[in-house]
């Protein structure tokens, strides 16, 4: 469990210390990057010889948190300060661009 600006995330059913009091529905985040063609050329040279390619994993570290925080202004406009069972998804939409997607359960919960 995290918070996030006093949002409560659980990839759990639960969030322990709090007592869940209201379920608001399913909530998401979803967002699409493009990597340009200069970086698809440098990922391209450096899958021949190997390893990691850092600009993709910085690209989809922030496409991530994008998903993530879009995820967590839904569930707010639902009424939620809280969410539950938070799950990621991702996958490729065309060539060089790749949708993540982050959801969950948003609640309304109250210390216990």
């Amino acid at each position: 469990m995290v918070s996030v600006d006093e949002f409560i995330i659980s990839t759990a059913n639960k969030c322990p210390g709090f007592k869940i009091l209201e379920t608001k529905g399913f909530a998401y985040g979803l967002t699409v990057r493009s990597r340009g063609v200069g970086g698809n050329i440098s990922a391209g040279l450096k899958s021949i010889v190997g390893g990691e390619i850092g600009a993709y994993i910085t690209m989809m570290e922030k496409t991530r948190d994008d998903a993530l925080n879009s995820l967590i202004e839904h569930a707010k406009e639902l009424g939620a300060n809280a969410l539950i069972s938070v799950r990621f998804d991702s996958n490729d939409i065309a060539q060089s661009m790749q949708e993540v997607l982050a959801y969950g359960t948003a609640v309304v919960v109250e210390k216990e």
